[in-house]
């Protein structure tokens, strides 16, 4: 039977061998093949570990399931530079200033191997004037921010989103990463993801009110040991009547806190910056740069 086998594949049945020598040379060929499949399974396997990534963010504890998922980042938009200028735009999405003594700069936003987004702050002494945005602090740092290109809605169609990021943020007073959504028609609402300000306590709040005149806060203060060391931040925010979700915070897949705020219908903007100082206290000169990285960002949308 072996030597009929071989004398039917090509090249492996030579004149005059002998039917020892053919039996071997058609196991030889059989082991070729089944090592070729196992590759071809491998290589399948090394493919498909993208989507698995983003299915287990999706499925971490409080998540829907991923089924019924409209995927605006599947934790691959860091990737390449290609695809990070695909889906995010530079800056806030209202400019280079915000809240701290920090301008946000092109140069100071990398992507870097791994699928890892890095933002760094660098201090500078010269005088660049102050912010343009309260309380108008002098600029002393130039540093980064993005925003996502799409909203972030919660309404009929889509009354569950799950955003969720991996995060190495430094924890020095002065220093004041963020990873948050905000209104993107008004100021509130707001709901802060990851917030640390200058301790290695995060900060998850959220912001409710007509205006900013009547704003109304919920926060949970949270320790959080290492903060230099990758961490996954989330939330889950459910529909759960015509004006109001919840959103359930949570920190390596333990839920932290639930929030009731009157989101529906709202869209958001979803940010990631360092900002310097302002809350977070004064950095001084000694402080010259500050760096935050961010991986696996991942923000979907369901349908129930």
């Amino acid at each position: 039977m072996f030597s009929k086998a071989a004398d039917e594949l090509p090249g492996f049945y030579f004149k005059n061998q002998s039917p020892y020598l053919s039996i071997m040379l058609s196991k030889k060929m059989y082991l070729i093949i089944l090592l070729s499949l196992l590759f071809c399974k491998q290589e399948n396997a090394i493919a498909q570990q993208p989507q698995q990534q983003q299915q287990q963010h999706a499925m971490m504890p409080g998540s829907a399931s991923p089924q019924n998922a409209v995927v605006l980042l599947d934790s691959t938009s860091f990737n390449s530079q290609t695809k990070f200028e695909t889906l995010w735009n530079m800056f806030y999405p209202w400019g280079r200033d915000h809240n701290g003594s920090a301008r946000m700069y092109k140069e100071q936003v990398s992507i870097i191997p791994g699928g890892v987004l890095q933002i760094t702050a660098k201090r500078h002494e010269a005088w660049e004037g102050k912010s343009t945005s309260d309380p108008k602090l002098r600029i002393f740092y130039h540093s980064g921010a993005v925003h996502l290109k799409e909203k972030i809605t919660v309404s009929e169609n889509k009354p569950r989103w799950v955003i969720s990021g991996d995060f190495q943020v430094p924890s020095t007073p002065g220093t004041w990463p963020a990873f948050w959504i905000t209104g993107a028609a008004s100021w509130p609402p707001e709901s802060d993801i990851m917030e640390f300000k200058g301790t290695d306590t995060t900060w998850q709040n959220t912001a409710t009110g007509p205006d900013w005149k009547h704003l109304s806060w919920q926060n949970k203060l949270s320790a959080v040991p290492k903060p230099q060391d990758w961490h996954n931040y989330k939330i889950e925010m459910k529909k759960i009547s015509s004006t109001a979700v919840s959103i359930e915070y949570f920190i390596d897949g333990l839920r932290t806190d639930t929030h009731l705020a009157n989101f529906v219908g709202k869209p958001f903007w979803l940010i990631i910056n360092m900002q310097m100082e302002g809350d977070s206290g004064t950095a001084g000169k000694s402080l010259q740069t500050a760096e935050m990285r961010g991986r696996n960002i991942y923000v979907a949308a369901y349908s129930n």
